[in-house]
């Protein structure tokens, strides 16, 4: 049984989120706390194993009860529930850094709120499942420009997947990896902070003019298209790097799964590798169609792990799939993809 505390300074809040969780017989609410000063009370006297916490609260607010709470040697662990401004990103950021364990987004429209019912569910789950401290981190290898790449593709329900994959990724993995991650602007940056801690490999938000480098990971930055194109080494050989474009959203999305699958294909042609996750709409299916027809090989994730199925579903209807995985399986089949894509020349 999961022991859950809801902090926050909305009474309507605290009463959906108690709702939402207790649709499930494996979490109990044991208590609620309007501000943060509430909060720290309650966590001495109930000992929750979690605590979804308000950042924008009275007396006191997340982010200070973050701060109390690292001067604690026990603590439990911290969904933070951030508003979808511009704001909430940078203190989600900040919250993350001060030790929170992941974010949820609250939707703008009250009757929307209760649609985040099974994703609130399996985020608790999953962050009781995860390590309280960070993956261990060899030193990075040499940055080197890749010649292959993995790119990753979610949307709703993806987060929780995405954590499960990427740390099972190896460090020396031959390639390089980009994650596109349907999220508003400003949310990609706290995510990629939180990836940090759980992969073996460093994590950054994606610039324009970024290499595509072995042994490194991206996370397309929300808000613009992250598009892979060709430049020239010292050596003259053919690289990858990162390009923002602020074009319209394609699949009504920004960053699309779609614009970096087929915009790789032209510098990596068959030395891709790509994995569809969980996710509402059609995007992925016509850019993993365009690397099947260049050579590279595509993932989806099995139906029974994702949230929504329709990203993963598209690919399958383009006849682009290569293989259909559970999530436990697909870490090791881009290992061995990649590994066979090994010494061969772009």
């Amino acid at each position: 049984m999961v022991k859950v505390l809801i902090v926050d300074d909305s009474v309507f809040m605290r009463t959906i989120i108690r709702d939402m969780l207790t649709k499930d017989t494996s979490i109990e609410v044991v208590g609620t706390a309007s501000n943060g000063v509430e909060a720290l009370e309650r966590i001495k006297s109930l000992s929750p194993d979690l605590i979804t916490l308000d950042i924008e609260m009275p007396v006191m607010d997340g982010i200070e009860v973050l701060k109390e709470l690292q001067k604690q040697s026990k603590r439990p662990k911290i969904l933070m529930l951030s508003t979808l401004t511009s704001k909430g990103a940078e203190l989600t950021t900040q919250a993350i850094q001060l030790g929170a364990d992941d974010f949820m987004l609250k939707p703008k429209d009250i009757p929307h709120v209760r649609e985040i019912s099974a994703e609130l569910i399996n985020k608790v789950k999953h962050i009781i499942s995860l390590p309280s401290k960070p993956v261990p981190r060899k030193e990075p290898l040499k940055a080197e420009p890749a010649d292959r790449v993995v790119l990753i593709g979610s949307s709703a329900g993806g987060p929780p997947m995405l954590d499960i994959l990427l740390a099972e990724l190896p460090a020396d993995l031959p390639a390089g990896i980009i994650v596109t991650q349907h999220m508003p602007p400003g949310f990609t940056a706290p995510l990629a902070e939180r990836f940090n801690r759980i992969t073996r490999m460093p994590v950054k938000e994606t610039e324009t003019g970024d290499f595509i480098q072995t042994g490194r990971m991206l996370l397309s930055k929300a808000g613009f298209h992250t598009v892979v194109s060709g430049a020239l080494s010292e050596h003259n050989k053919k690289i990858g790097r990162i390009i923002h474009t602020n074009s319209p959203p394609l699949h009504g999305v920004k960053p699309a799964v779609d614009k970096t699958f087929e915009s790789a294909v032209t510098v990596y042609g068959k030395n891709i590798v790509t994995v569809t996750l969980s996710g509402m709409g059609n995007d992925a299916g016509a850019g993993a169609l365009a690397i099947k027809e260049a050579g590279g090989k595509n993932i989806v994730c099995d139906e029974k792990d994702c949230l929504v199925y329709g990203m993963a579903r598209s690919v399958i209807k383009h006849n682009a799939a290569d293989k259909i995985l559970p999530l436990n399986r697909i870490a090791k089949e881009i290992e061995k993809a990649v590994r066979e894509m090994e010494g061969i020349d772009v």
